[in-house]
């Protein structure tokens, strides 16, 4: 039988929950608009919309706040901070900015022209955003396996090199301003990249001077799928594999707020000279000075600690194997979910698991209001609602993947969090026949799955 391992730390601060009673919920969510994002943090139970900023923080990060340098200019905490990101990450040069979606912007603007292509291994909602705003069309290029739930792959993150040869053979290199490589895939399920790929597709970028940039908002979770899975890693420590995976790539973006373990904070790093001070001079204009581009000097200080808590093996293989845990469970169960598990979360597969609701009636939207109100549990669609639109004919973007999210945030819940979210989700399944499809009621024209409003289906 698997086991799991324990909570590798202990619990000093504890946060009482509100418990809201079923027919609390049901007005709730109606009132929501059967918008997950639109709930009362208050009222939600246990709390999986999402693990960005959501962590909790430890000892020593919280002791990092007190000596928070707030100098508009030249902070220690950044300084901290840079080096910190330089010693584990390899690269030259960092920009900070207060979190991932402020990295993007710069970018995408940096490196975006008008007519251009942005191949990557499967969108990301705010990254697709930034970079079809600066004119570029996305491309996916991940594995055909990973837009299948039910497939079983180590790296199903894994960009297709066969893919990735035939967009530049069709668009030529000059076209494509850099390849958008993340580690985990989130959309896919949090499904990691090998190393092998890795260097796989910096050889390929080589050929054609292509550039290469990760989304390493999860990178430490991606290492522990390869320390666990990819030969010749099991010796190697957590802090090396990051090192070596950053050893492929001319930059990064990153969300703090994920593998950072803080509450806020990101930054772009590169190792080009000329477009970093071309990023120096952005930062300004749209995140804050460059030495902490709409960060505080407390929250920077304990972003550098993050890093460092983050790469530690016994804390990395608690959060993973924490995840998975809820993940088997619902397997055992007959629950269809995105396989394998992923590093941040569970996947449920709203198509299987709603297959009397078609894909223009939003699954995956309906599911997770329902969820809300079955146990108090919030998760969030990620389905057609957040696939959007097609910026030249209007219709909607129609993704093999029709998911619910269950994200579990660091440090926050115990195993016994997950029995219970395990439980209503189990049930709900056993009842799936009564859950009614949704449809818009209220759209915003742009990343509309975070205020977009609802209701049934007549």
């Amino acid at each position: 039988m698997k086991t799991y391992p324990a909570e590798p730390y202990r619990i000093k601060v504890v946060e009482m929950p509100n418990m809201l009673n079923h027919e609390e919920r049901v007005e709730a969510i109606k009132a929501a608009g059967f918008n997950t994002f639109q709930l009362k943090s208050e009222d939600c139970y246990i709390d999986l919309l999402t693990d960005s900023g959501t962590n909790a923080m430890s000892d020593r990060q919280w002791a990092g706040l007190m000596i928070g340098d707030e100098a508009y200019a030249g902070s220690r905490n950044w300084a901290h901070l840079e080096a910190t990101v330089k010693e584990y990450f390899g690269f030259k040069h960092v920009v900070p900015t207060h979190q991932g979606r402020g990295a993007e912007n710069i970018l995408s603007q940096l490196l975006i022209t008008p007519g251009t292509f942005v191949p990557g291994n499967m969108y990301f909602t705010t990254t697709r955003f930034h970079q079809e705003a600066n004119g570029a069309t996305f491309r996916d290029i991940i594995i055909d396996e990973a837009h299948d739930s039910q497939i079983d792959l180590p790296f199903k993150g894994n960009i297709d090199l066969n893919k990735l040869q035939a967009l530049i053979d069709e668009v030529g290199p000059e076209k494509i301003p850099y390849v958008c490589l993340a580690v985990t895939v989130n959309m896919a399920g949090g499904q990691p990249v090998s190393m092998k790929n890795m260097r796989d597709v910096r050889e390929l970028c080589d050929k054609y001077g292509l550039k290469v940039y990760y989304d390493c908002t999860r990178c430490v979770e991606n290492a522990y799928f390869i320390k666990m899975r990819e030969e010749g890693y099991a010796d190697k420590t957590i802090k090396a594999i990051v090192h070596e995976m950053f050893s492929y790539a001319d930059g990064a973006t990153m969300s703090g707020k994920k593998d950072g373990l803080v509450n806020i904070g990101g930054f772009l790093a590169m190792n080009d000279d000329s477009l970093y001070t071309r990023a120096r001079e952005m930062v300004v204009v749209y995140e804050g000075m460059p030495s902490y581009g709409g960060m505080t000097g407390r929250d920077m200080e304990a972003f550098a600690i993050g890093i460092k808590e983050s790469c530690v093996f016994e804390y990395i293989r608690h959060r993973v194997e924490q995840v998975a845990y809820l993940g088997d469970k619902l397997v055992a169960a007959g629950v269809p979910v995105v396989r394998p598990i992923g590093g941040h979360g569970v996947f449920l597969d709203a198509r299987k698991f709603l297959p009397h609701i078609p894909q223009e009636h939003l699954p995956a939207q309906s599911l997770a209001a329902h969820l809300y109100m079955e146990s108090g549990v919030r998760a969030m669609e990620r389905g057609v609602v957040s696939a959007g639109r097609d910026k030249i004919t209007g219709k909607n973007h129609m993704p093999k993947l029709e998911t619910v999210r269950l994200t579990i945030p660091r440090r926050v819940y115990t195993y016994a969090h997950m029995d219970i979210a395990a439980e209503a989700i189990i049930k709900l399944h056993e009842n799936r026949e009564n859950i009614r499809g949704l449809k818009f009621v209220y759209e915003p024209p742009m990343l509309r799955f975070f205020n977009a409003r609802f209701d049934y289906v007549e």
